[in-house]
């Protein structure tokens, strides 16, 4: 029947159709149209010539626009220095901060050959100063931040000199107290010198847990280009996974309302391609490649720093990553966070990619318990990923509304994600190039657990990701892909 349609009469539900299908048509454009906008301004930039360490500079003297509100972005105080040398300044640097007189300066073994002794050398004309060398392997967990407290007891501030596990202790252990802390970088290895966050083991369970943001970032390029080969591209695989993450935090803010900013993505936007066509001149002593995996270390800490969390810098590939450094073999050879994440990364891009390669997908009902989480993961890792796990649980009664929202939105939330995503192929080319890990072989991984940690890894975190979505809707084939 169609009389009377035209002048508001009876419309069939063919009309309703074409109706809805214009409406969807309307959306994905939207959708499409949206993000190009986002990547106009980033776009521009590179056109003007403005990268990473410009977007840095501004950020700081607080002349960066957060997208998100229009208004200036107003990140955590904090004083950065990223420069070809900084010998003969690390005195005034520190000096400048007004840390207080009696500063404890903390490294390990390794990092106090690469710049401890001479931090050490120069800081002694500022004041007291208490001198501490960690053994040679530490470890960020409960019992090295309990040492390190009582180490610094009698300290006004922290001054860590080294990477990852250092920068982790003294940012916690200087929280924990109420105490500033700065760190001079070793090594270019992961995105945690200007985070608020801190990775740090607890009872067997790695856990991001709040910290303080460091009063000073000091980067002497040089020593970063000295470092282990292996450290820079563990910084390179902290930095490609951009893509995952966002389109991770994305998935959930569509799907489920969480929240989600643009602000840390478009912080690192100019650099980023810069970054993966020059992988390889990371390893082979570039100082402004070094320059970039900085700059880009820095700003996505600071991205999380402005968010109030991790969720900028780590999701799914973080979760396989958390999983694999509680459940790999013990007889496996050390890996750094980063080698792992590249790996990860690459399974998340494919799996991302292979599922908006499919149709609307349709939540079921699970049935998963805390009796069969602990057959999967044992007792004691089951009891401490159980209320993470749980929090993210659908209830049955919600599924309807939730697949409804799926099949109204799919065509609309598969542009706007590829629009924020780079193809795995890219990011497998960059960490080729720098000679990074790519597979689970790479990371002394058999096949058959890293499948177990991709399968399990959603079960560590309350955070929804693609990895839960797979799970969610029966597609777990797609872990194998």
């Amino acid at each position: 029947m169609r009389d009377g349609a035209e002048d508001g009469g009876v419309t069939t539900a063919r009309d309703n159709r074409r109706v809805k299908a214009a409406h969807d048509d309307e959306r994905v454009t939207a959708a499409r149209e949206n993000a190009r906008t986002e990547h106009t301004r980033s776009a521009t930039e590179r056109a003007a010539g403005i990268d990473g360490a410009d977007v840095l500079e501004r950020l700081l003297r607080g002349a960066w626009r957060d997208p998100d509100s229009g208004a200036f972005a107003d990140p955590p105080p904090v004083s950065v220095a990223i420069e070809q040398s900084l010998a003969g300044r690390e005195a005034p640097l520190v000096d400048s901060l007004r840390l207080g007189r009696r500063l404890a300066v903390v490294s390990d073994a390794t990092t106090y050959e690469v710049m401890g002794r001479r931090v050490e050398r120069a800081l002694q004309t500022l004041g007291p100063l208490q001198p501490i060398v960690i053994e040679r392997d530490p470890h960020a967990d409960q019992a090295g931040v309990g040492r390190l407290r009582q180490a610094t007891r009698d300290a006004d501030a922290l001054i860590a000199v080294g990477s990852g596990t250092i920068n982790d202790l003294c940012k916690f252990a200087a929280a924990q107290d109420g105490k500033p802390y700065a760190v001079f970088a070793t090594a270019p290895s992961m995105n945690g010198y200007t985070s608020t966050n801190a990775a740090i083991t607890v009872d067997g369970h790695k856990k991001t847990l709040a910290a303080i943001s460091a009063r000073g970032v000091f980067m002497d390029l040089r020593v970063l280009c000295a470092a282990p080969q292996r450290m820079i591209r563990a910084g390179l695989g902290d930095s490609v996974c951009r893509s995952t993450a966002q389109a991770d935090w994305l998935l959930s803010h569509l799907l489920l309302g969480t929240p989600y900013r643009r602000a840390p993505f478009d912080l690192l936007a100019p650099d980023e391609a810069a970054l993966l066509d020059s992988a390889d001149a990371l390893v082979n002593g570039d100082v402004d490649a070094m320059r970039r995996l900085a700059c880009t270390l820095v700003l996505s800490g600071l991205g999380m720093a402005m968010c109030g969390g991790s969720h900028p810098a780590s999701q799914g590939e973080h979760l396989i990553s958390h999983y694999i450094d509680m459940c790999a073999p013990p007889s496996r050879a050390g890996f750094f966070h980063g080698e792992q994440v590249a790996v990860a990364t690459l399974t998340m891009a494919g799996l991302q990619q292979a599922m908006l390669e499919r149709g609307p997908p349709t939540l079921r009902a699970l049935s998963i318990d805390r009796a069969e989480l602990s057959g999967r993961m044992g007792e004691e890792l089951a009891q401490a990923c159980w209320d993470e796990f749980r929090a993210k649980r659908f209830a049955t009664d919600a599924l309807p509304a939730l697949n409804a929202r799926i099949s109204d939105h799919w065509d609309e939330w598969v542009a706007q994600l590829r629009s924020n995503m780079l193809p795995a192929a890219r990011l497998e080319a960059a960490l080729r190039r720098a000679g990074a890990p790519a597979l689970c072989a790479d990371i002394d991984l058999s096949s058959t657990f890293y499948a177990e940690a991709v399968s399990n890894a959603r079960f560590t975190r309350n955070r929804y990701t693609f990895l839960d979505l797979v799970a969610d809707t029966g597609q777990l084939d797609l872990i194998g892909h």
